[in-house]
């Protein structure tokens, strides 16, 4: 992908993105702090074009910082439509990346696994982790605990915004790397 196509996506993914899914109102955040503004990825991931927007970009990304990655992944419910749009982009493109889903609690029957997906990840399989919208880093951080706690590498946290609210500290205090797209500055200058 050229730098002109990437600046090109880049743009168009963030129109998207302040069209369907920010918005200036208070909200409680899952962190549980207050916010007089709110980030609803899913909005734009879920559309067509966005789903392929976010896809080419993030897989960028990952190939661009993360090249040894055979996964991606992250939290349900926010990473799963970006886990599967990069997946598909890069099986597109030729350099196929598999998916996984890290649940909030582990499978209530059957296997009770922590991670979907795994059945077709080894031991030790080097992975992205991927995240919606980073606040203080805590739903980044689960992610990548548990993925490591199922023997997963992982190599880096991939998120589409990060609200500048701590989560970038607190993911690289963790000893571990943290690679956004756009920032809260992107939407409010």
């Amino acid at each position: 992908m050229t730098v002109d196509a990437l600046a090109r996506d880049r743009a168009r993914l963030l129109e998207l993105l302040t069209e369907c899914s920010f918005e200036r109102r208070r909200v409680v955040l899952a962190s549980g702090k207050e916010s007089d503004f709110y980030i609803d990825c899913k909005r734009t991931a879920l559309l067509p074009e966005g789903h392929f927007l976010v896809g080419r970009l993030l897989l960028n990304a990952v190939r661009r910082e993360a090249p040894e990655a055979v996964a991606v992944g992250g939290l349900t419910l926010g990473a799963d439509p970006l886990a599967s749009a990069v997946s598909l982009t890069s099986y597109l493109a030729g350099t196929p990346l598999r998916a996984f889903i890290v649940r909030k609690e582990p499978k209530g029957h059957g296997t009770g696994q922590w991670v979907e997906g795994m059945h077709a990840l080894g031991p030790g399989a080097p992975v992205a982790i991927l995240e919606d919208v980073v606040t203080t880093g805590g739903s980044t951080l689960k992610a990548i605990e548990r993925a490591q706690s199922e023997g997963l590498k992982v190599l880096g946290a991939f998120a589409l915004v990060d609200r500048l609210e701590g989560g970038r500290e607190a993911v690289e205090a963790a000893g571990h790397r943290l690679f956004t797209l756009y920032t809260r500055k992107d939407f409010i200058p």
